[in-house]
């Protein structure tokens, strides 16, 4: 009886513990994984991956009425986060072309982060995705330069700038520059674009990404 008394709250200690330590983000992914099961995805779809200026883009696909759109970003990520869950990302999908916004909040998480850092990081992501899909188009969005983050623009301006030297490099690849489109005339960018939080966008932004994005989509 004790024995059996032990085992049960070994289990009990072991499933309570389990279920503390998941790691973040892990409910977002099986989200997707619940969503890829009661609709299984299209084939040769765009698939957006990346952080909350994805997650927050609900209607992605009445910018795009044209296109087939999987959108898989998930609010808060980082390229950390991209490269813990990259099976889970890019596994269940069989698609055409991939679109990447991340890096923002890399830092933002760490406002001594390095430059280099984000873009090995980029780097390890895109490794992977190429991995699996050696043959798609792979394009990464350049970091925007949030009002609420603006001590951090030196470094996500370095970063834009390695990430797009690598890209150019790469076959099947392009760095979409979102950050001169968000500007006004004296080379400021327009706060109006962003809702009140100075980090997220209006429909406008969207708008104005949408004529950027254009040109590349597949």
């Amino acid at each position: 009886m004790k024995k059996t008394l032990a085992a049960f709250l070994l289990l009990t200690f072991a499933l309570f513990f389990s279920q503390e330590k998941k790691p973040m983000f892990w409910q977002d992914i099986q989200n997707f994984k619940k969503m890829d099961l009661e609709k299984a995805p299209p084939k040769d779809a765009i698939l957006l991956i990346g952080s909350s200026s994805f997650t927050k883009w609900t209607d992605v696909n009445n910018y795009f009425p044209d296109k087939t759109i999987i959108n898989r970003g998930f609010g808060g990520s980082r390229l950390t986060d991209l490269n813990y869950y990259a099976n889970d990302l890019l596994n269940p999908y069989q698609p055409k072309q991939i679109i990447i916004y991340c890096g923002e909040n890399d830092f933002a998480d760490d406002d001594q982060l390095k430059a280099d850092v984000v873009v090995d990081r980029f780097k390890t992501f895109y490794k992977k995705i190429r991995s699996k899909f050696p043959n798609i188009e792979v394009d990464y969005i350049s970091i925007k330069y949030s009002p609420s983050r603006e001590k951090l623009w030196p470094q996500m301006e370095e970063a834009n700038r390695k990430i797009a030297a690598f890209m150019k490099k790469q076959p099947k690849s392009a760095f979409i520059d979102i950050t001169k489109v968000m500007q006004d005339t004296n080379g400021n960018i327009r706060k109006d674009l962003f809702v009140e939080d100075m980090l997220h966008m209006t429909p406008e932004g969207y708008q104005l990404w949408t004529s950027v994005m254009i040109p590349y989509m597949k």
